[in-house]
């Protein structure tokens, strides 16, 4: 079975159950916080599982005049029916130990009671319970599909819980907590199945009886407390006890109704005159229900309703995964069969659909005959000329899920002509397969013996407009197309925006080209000193990042004025006052180790920023040392040295030593380093922090020279004691 076939039924089964699973999972949340509202009235006492029907029995008719019956609930809350001494009739939470009341039996609230209905049956009686049978088993399908689809893109099991591209939260989401909720969905999809299977009659089984001949030479009454089934049966193990309605009469009897059989106890000896066994079928039951309401346990119920949120959120996130990858809408003009130029595309997720679109829309509009087209739907072009793929990549280095089929297409439909082809790959450097099946790709077409190479492989980081505008030149170089080259055309829309106002800005100087730049979110948001602020300078979706540093609630960016720089020009043109929207990126890899026995950080130019702000909140004390370098000994600098000694007195900086590379006695941070070698050596094998922020040669140079000082082939040992976050 193909992956589109599982994706396919895991959709429809999505759309065909949607409706009843978002009733359900909101019914199901509820319940399972009033469950866990239930357990907290605090009505069972304590050491209820060491207590016996021997010394519970005893006790209440000390009490009580008349037992009608006694009942244990699945939060051991015990509840009596019975008369007073004084003939007053009783039902409430007791002590089984003393009798004592210890609360009145309150019914469960309207509210709570509509809920259980409507997510019982919908308030459709029998079609209403069927209905919700069907969408358990639904839900069951959905997330065993879902598993197929994360097992197939991983290439098997033992891959399930690998790292997953973030390509955006909806995908992102959806996965991650499809593993995290996997356990707890699959117990309430299969338990609520099988409970509608018991109430329709579909699965059951009978209660076997057993008969005990009671001994008739034994006339003597025993004593409750001698009863040897009330010694050996704890009261944990009970779920009701109905009391002999003639207390002297021999022919009425205890009757106890355990969790797995019901006994009759002759009230004169305490012998068993009756066992009924109840099946495995009824004790599934019973194991279901407690299973499916969390019921029993209140950290059970607490991820039940949590798994129940979830199934919310993946509904909506499903969905939009389904809307984005479908967005893009594609307009062919022109057939397969007459098309000139036909764009192949490879998508997970429509965005690398979007990029190809652009192109096709614009031949299109320059009068050329092109054609855009799934890589699954390969076939023959008879009058293409030019091929261009663009594919992403999927997985641990797989074809995304519409390019899958492509290698067997390409075998099955060789061109009757010669056709140039060029292939660009989108994928992010974050993962060790950047762009691994864009670059298979490309060798495959290599082998076809009708392909012939226009462009090499060109890929693509992060869908960045700069980096695909590369190739837009490049195909423009070899055709006479004329792409255009404005990056505003290929821009992807960007979302969840906040407006930032400037409260201060420093000046540069001569021999200073790093400016200061404080701004204040306009409404309350969470951040740490090590995010980033992304901000998009141009409006046109090139996004440019900056290390935060947080000062109290503002954001503190360090940055270099670059001449043709367009996110700092944009920075330092902005004046107090002005404002800005950006968006915050939780970056959790490079955020202060609150837990670390000694921290070194290691900067150079404006990788200080997120130290600074790091500094500041180390508020536990733990020895920091910042080694920071610097190309001149100037006026910015002068101030992280006051910094430093303001934050060594109030001991959350223990050291801070400084190199400047273009200074008479020239230094670099590495010649720092090297002079500590023994403290980084020791910092390292007693499990310290190595934090490193700025560029991407010193954080290369940094790392050598620590392997150096370990005298180690690689950092693999130490992976997470180095904590990096360099451009």
């Amino acid at each position: 079975m193909t992956l589109s076939i599982w994706r396919y039924a895991h959709l429809a089964l999505a759309l065909v159950s949607a409706m009843f699973l978002l009733i359900l999972s909101v019914t199901g949340v509820i319940l399972a916080i009033g469950a866990v509202d239930e357990k907290t009235q605090g009505y069972k006492v304590n050491n209820f599982d060491e207590i016996n029907l021997a010394q519970t029995v005893p006790a209440l008719w000390e009490v009580y005049s008349e037992i009608t019956e006694l009942t244990i609930d699945h939060n051991q809350f015990v509840t009596i029916d019975a008369f007073d001494e004084e003939g007053n009739s009783l039902k409430a939470y007791i002590d089984p130990r003393t009798g004592a009341v210890l609360g009145e039996v309150k019914p469960q609230s309207d509210f709570i009671q509509w809920n259980i209905a409507l997510h019982r049956s919908l308030f459709l009686k029998e079609t209403g319970r069927i209905i919700v049978g069907v969408a358990s088993f639904l839900l069951f399908l959905i997330t065993i599909s879902g598993v197929v689809l994360i097992a197939k893109r991983q290439q098997g099991l033992r891959n399930f819980f690998a790292k997953i591209n973030k390509d955006f939260f909806a995908q992102y989401f959806h996965v991650v907590s499809g593993r995290i909720f996997l356990i707890p969905v699959l117990i309430l999809a299969l338990t609520g199945t099988y409970l509608f299977m018991v109430r329709v009659g579909l699965a059951g089984g009978e209660n076997k009886t057993v008969d005990y001949a009671l001994n008739e030479a034994v006339a003597e009454q025993k004593a409750l407390a001698d009863f040897p089934v009330f010694n050996e049966t704890r009261l944990a193990d009970v779920e009701k006890i109905e009391f002999p309605f003639m207390p002297d009469d021999a022919e009425e009897f205890y009757v106890l109704k355990l969790k797995d059989r019901e006994l009759s106890v002759n009230q004169m000896t305490g012998e068993i005159a009756e066992e009924t066994r109840y099946p495995y079928s009824l004790l599934l039951e019973k194991l279901s229900l407690d299973l499916h309401t969390g019921r029993t346990n209140a950290i059970w119920a607490i991820v039940l309703g949590l798994a129940s949120l979830n199934i919310l959120f993946f509904i909506y996130t499903g969905f939009a995964i389904t809307f984005r990858r479908t967005g893009t809408k594609v307009k062919n003009k022109f057939n397969a069969s007459s098309a000139e130029y036909v764009f192949l595309v490879g998508t997970e997720n429509g965005s690398t659909l979007s990029f190809a679109n652009k192109i096709h829309q614009q031949l299109l509009a320059l009068g050329y005959k092109s054609f855009l087209t799934e890589m699954n739907k390969f076939t023959r072009f008879p009058k293409a000329t030019h091929f261009v793929v663009f594919s992403s990549t999927y997985g641990l280095g797989t074809a995304p899920a519409n390019a899958i089929d492509f290698d067997k297409l390409i075998a099955k439909f060789p061109q009757n002509q010669p056709v140039q082809y060029s292939v660009i790959g989108f994928g992010s450097k974050a993962y060790p397969d950047f762009c691994a099946y864009a670059t298979q790709l490309d060798e495959l077409l290599a082998r076809q013996s009708w392909a012939i190479r226009m462009l090499d492989l060109h890929t693509v980081n992060d869908r960045s407009v700069e980096e695909f505008m590369t190739w837009v030149k490049a195909w423009n170089g070899k055709t006479a197309c004329g792409l255009g080259t404005t990056p505003a055309l290929y821009a992807t829309k960007v979302t969840g925006l906040k407006k930032f106002t400037v409260l201060e800005k420093t000046a540069v100087t001569e021999d200073n080209a790093t400016f200061r730049i404080t701004l204040k979110p306009q409404r309350k948001q969470a951040f740490q000193s090590g995010d980033l602020l992304a901000l998009y300078p141009a409006n046109d979706g090139r996004e440019r990042l900056y290390s935060i540093a947080k000062v109290g609630s503002n954001i503190q960016l360090i940055v270099k004025l670059h001449p043709g720089g367009l996110g700092s020009r944009f920075l330092y043109h902005l004046d107090e006052g002005n404002s800005t929207s950006a968006r915050i990126v939780i970056n959790k890899g490079f955020h202060f180790p609150k837990d670390a026995p000694i921290v070194a950080m290691i900067a150079n130019g404006t990788g200080i920023a997120p130290f600074i702000g790091m500094i500041k909140e180390n508020r536990r004390q733990i020895p920091v040392h910042l080694y920071a370098g610097f190309r001149h000994n100037n006026i910015l600098s002068k101030q992280y040295d006051s910094f430093a000694q303001k934050e060594m007195a109030a001991n959350r900086l223990v050291g801070y030593y400084s190199a400047f590379s273009r200074e008479e006695n020239r230094q670099y941070v590495m010649d720092l380093i090297r002079k500590d070698a023994v403290f980084f050596s020791e910092l390292l094998e007693n499990k310290g922090v190595i934090m490193i922020c700025g560029s991407l040669a010193m954080q290369k140079d940094v790392e050598q020279l620590l392997c150096e000082i370990l005298q180690a082939k690689d950092l693999s040992n130490y992976k997470a004691q180095i904590l990096t976050d360099c451009y």
